[in-house]
């Protein structure tokens, strides 16, 4: 069975052909994308989804993380967030999953309908039992177990290496390192004073991968976590290290992504978008965020929204949603909701920038529908049609929105147009 690079290169498009329709893309336009790295296609052939493509040429998807936690272990209700960020337009689900059986978690969770991802230094930690105990022996198990599992990518820490962490040393920052992988990692290294295993034993990874056909999600360890954190070294160090990673995997046929920064003011946003970009020869880029403030716990589900409808217009690839209860609890299936459709409304900002053909004669559709006081062709064409009614009807059958009432901007300049003619 070849993988879907080899049958790109070999000429057998058959398996780009359903992707490629739903991007409105020809299956050669995408398979020329995936050769040159710069579009990866999700498509596990153990599991029935449909095929996701994330990069250059695209819709920006978007990916949901539900997990347990040691302190809050529900599987059944993981389950119902994840289907919840299913029907609410989710892309993809990853299986952060801490507490618990956490094999029996990632199997349940890898019967829904979309591609699912694993950072498996979590479940290794946990095997372990601590991180000091940590080997490269259990990390590689558990990725190992996780891709016969039937997982379709996984985020793994390969560039926090020891020349990372000279850089935090010698950068120090404000919240230290936030990203839990890269946390665990960063601790190995102190504790050992060896180079990460995923780094030094990456060409033996990558041999992994390309057996079980799983895509490299190169996990960005380094994110700021804090505004004031966003332009120290540390975070740059990762881009080149995650550069030259990314071509190796490429050289190596695995089909790759890089993950990108958390915390950063909004104005740096394009810059590191293209940066990274740049960098990892245009490899898809797949953000948390950017958040693009700090001070507005709650609702960083919004703060969250307006970076990545920033890094989606730079050129992001794909975003994974924050949900309102970032920072302060475990989400619940509200939370999930909110946090799917604001990160939704953020990829389709990203997609007009684009000026994705499919996008364009809705907006102008919406146009027409809002001129004739249409609520249900307005419903039809909004994202969430069913809230948008919910809320237009709370006031009872108006003809017009409430708001205005019969001081209907629209209304009044028509009957004056008329009286004109």
């Amino acid at each position: 069975m070849h993988s879907i690079i080899q049958s790109c290169l070999h000429g057998d498009l058959s398996g780009v052909v359903e992707a490629a329709k739903s991007e409105g893309m020809t299956p050669e336009a995408l398979s020329r994308n995936i050769i040159a790295g710069r579009t990866i296609l999700l498509q596990n052939e153990t599991r029935e989804y449909k095929p996701c493509a994330i990069g250059e040429g695209t819709s920006v998807k978007i990916n949901v993380n539900i997990g347990t936690s040691g302190v809050t272990c529900d599987p059944a209700k993981e389950m119902k967030k994840a289907q919840a960020a299913i029907d609410n337009g989710a892309d993809a689900i990853m299986d952060l999953s801490t507490g618990g059986d956490l094999a029996a978690m990632r199997k349940e969770i890898l019967k829904l309908s979309i591609p699912v991802g694993t950072v498996p230094i979590y479940e290794a930690v946990r095997r372990a039992g601590n991180v000091v105990d940590l080997t490269s022996d259990i990390l590689f198990s558990v990725i190992l177990d996780q891709a016969k599992q039937g997982v379709d990518f996984m985020t793994l820490h390969c560039g926090v290496n020891l020349a990372v962490l000279d850089a935090l040393t010698l950068d120090p920052r404000v919240m230290g390192v936030v990203s839990r992988g890269g946390s665990f990692h960063t601790a190995m290294m102190i504790s050992s004073g060896e180079e990460n295993p995923l780094y030094k034993e990456y060409d033996y990874l990558l041999e992994i991968l390309d057996e079980y056909e799983i895509s490299l999600s190169l996990g960005d360890g380094m994110r700021p976590g804090a505004y004031v954190d966003s332009t120290k070294l540390a975070k740059s160090q990762e881009y080149l290290t995650l550069g030259k990673l990314a071509r190796r995997a490429k050289d190596k046929g695995i089909q790759r992504m890089i993950e990108g920064p958390g915390h950063m003011d909004y104005n740096e946003i394009s810059y590191n978008v293209k940066m990274i970009k740049e960098i990892t020869d245009f490899a898809p880029l797949y953000l948390l965020g950017p958040l693009v403030t700090d001070i507005a716990p709650g609702y960083d589900h919004i703060t969250g929204a307006i970076g990545g409808a920033a890094a989606a217009c730079a050129g992001a690839d794909f975003l994974c949603m924050v949900s309102p209860s970032e920072h302060l609890a475990l989400p619940d299936v509200d939370d999930i909701i909110e946090g799917t459709r604001v990160c939704k409304v953020a990829a389709h900002v990203g997609d007009l920038s684009r000026r994705r053909e499919g996008e364009l004669p809705r907006q102008a559709k919406m146009a027409e529908a809002r001129k004739n006081l249409d609520w249900q062709a307005q419903y039809d064409l909004s994202l969430f049609g069913e809230h948008a009614k919910k809320i237009h009807d709370r006031d009872g059958a108006c003809e017009t929105c409430s708001m205005c009432g019969d001081l209907c901007a629209i209304k009044i300049v028509e009957k004056a147009l008329e009286k004109k003619i």
